[in-house]
């Protein structure tokens, strides 16, 4: 976090992280887009629509005395790339974690979980996480449920924490998630999601 005392601005990082297809891209633009402004998304994509390195935006908040500066980032998931998503994660504030709730999809969710117990060892459990279980509108029968993937977790040693159901593609439960970190971050403050444009 960055307090500019001249501007009266704290700058904020948050990433969305999470396994190649999970739907952090799509989280990312659906926020933008609910806030319009998606024309200040930027996109590294290949050929096939593949985020290569990271999708990035800023979404900016008036507050009473101080301004909120929030700088929006998703980390790729594809393994080629690997190497970018430590420097995406550096001087994160919270973590918007996506997981693809296709049940087959299990293995990929842990080892993306895993890689993020490995790149901040303990200090993982003092970041604020919301853990979005991403597609959800799937049939039921291919889906996990919240016990599949949390129950691999050690879900109770983080001190903020939080499971939400999404379906990106539809919007469902993005803007839900994003609030969700912003009280973490910023437990005193009364959320009011309106964009200073």
């Amino acid at each position: 976090m960055i307090f500019d005392f001249e501007n009266k601005t704290l700058q904020v990082k948050i990433v969305y992280y999470g396994p190649a297809m999970s739907g952090k891209t799509t989280s990312v633009k659906f926020l933008f887009s609910f806030f319009k402004k998606e024309n200040s998304l930027k996109s590294i994509d290949s050929t096939v629509g593949r985020t290569l390195f990271f999708d990035f935006g800023v979404l900016q908040f008036k507050g009473a005395e101080w301004n909120l500066k929030f700088l929006v980032y998703s980390a790729t998931g594809q393994d080629f790339y690997a190497s970018t998503r430590p420097s995406t994660l550096n001087g994160v504030d919270g973590i918007i974690f996506v997981v693809d709730s296709q049940r087959e999809c299990l293995n990929h969710n842990l080892r993306s979980w895993n890689e993020l117990k490995t790149l901040f060892g303990n200090e993982l459990y003092k970041i604020p996480i919301v853990i979005s279980l991403n597609k959800y509108d799937l049939a039921q029968t291919n889906k996990l449920h919240e016990n599949d993937f949390i129950s691999h977790i050690d879900y109770t040693k983080f001190k903020q924490l939080s499971l939400k159901k999404t379906a990106a593609i539809k919007g469902d439960g993005i803007l839900d998630s994003f609030s969700q970190l912003i009280k973490f971050i910023f437990p005193q403050l009364i959320i009011n999601l309106e964009i200073n444009h």
